[in-house]
């Protein structure tokens, strides 16, 4: 496997806060990578530093080949990053179809002029992002949910719909930011299933910041584990949860 993300010696400072100190990884092709540790340890803001929503204090971030501190936040996706976020955010007085089509905007080639007088390219162009959108429809099991809008589905069908959007801007690497929260044991079943397919038949790479252990340890073939900005451990999940540093973070000193 090659390399397709890597982070080296990356450090972020809110203030005297030091989120993300001196922090070294990288995420090979056709991994499922996760990232764990207790609340405030730095996960998110990881995710917000590739999303770009966040300029490191020092350090540098590259995503195949690519300089990724180079980019704004609206052009990563070009590359082929999709990301879903704890707080879920769709456009509620859309449908699902709707919310799934917006994951087609990088990919569309047609101009203004061009919308507005539904010319055949543009004709063509909508059918080919409605069959992707359809695919993802199939793949997540949303066709019961096509044509209703999002404010009245319930929150775990909503989560499967965040997912599904970052799925249709068909991504190299899928960020997932804790994508278990809120769900039942059932949907986090299906999620663990989800993952292991979009890796498996999507060809995906996934990188997840997750709380869910069971998860973890299900799909993820490698761990980073953070505590205060910092690496504490990273390896197989087996190996990552019975690391003693680990086990003080998550349970305090002498737990280990």
């Amino acid at each position: 496997m090659s390399t397709l993300l890597e982070i080296n010696n990356a450090t972020l400072k809110f203030g005297g806060v030091v989120a993300v100190n001196d922090l070294t990884f990288s995420v090979e092709e056709g991994e499922v990578y996760a990232i764990v540790g207790p609340n405030g340890a730095g996960k998110s803001t990881v995710f917000n530093l590739i999303s770009r929503f966040y300029n490191p204090y020092a350090g540098s971030i590259t995503f195949d080949g690519h300089n990724l501190l180079d980019r704004n936040a609206d052009s990563v996706a070009d590359l082929g990053i999709a990301r879903t976020f704890q707080n879920i955010e769709l456009f509620d007085h859309a449908t699902v179809l709707q919310n799934l089509l917006v994951g087609r905007h990088r990919h569309r080639k047609t101009n203004l002029v061009q919308e507005m007088l539904f010319t055949p390219k543009v004709r063509q162009e909508e059918k080919r992002h409605r069959e992707a959108v359809e695919e993802v429809i199939d793949f997540l099991d949303l066709q019961p949910y096509r044509d209703k809008m999002i404010a009245g589905l319930p929150y775990g069908v909503r989560k499967v719909v965040e997912l599904g959007r970052a799925l249709a801007s068909g991504p190299r690497l899928l960020l997932l930011d804790e994508p278990a929260s809120g769900l039942s044991v059932e949907e986090t079943q299906d999620m663990r299933w989800w993952i292991d397919d979009i890796r498996k038949q999507m060809g995906i790479t996934v990188l997840m910041v997750e709380h869910d252990m069971g998860l973890v340890s299900g799909v993820s073939d490698r761990v980073l584990a953070l505590a205060d900005g910092a690496k504490l451990a990273e390896g197989t999940p087996q190996q990552v949860q019975s690391d003693p540093a680990v086990i003080e973070a998550y349970l305090g000193a002498g737990a280990a």
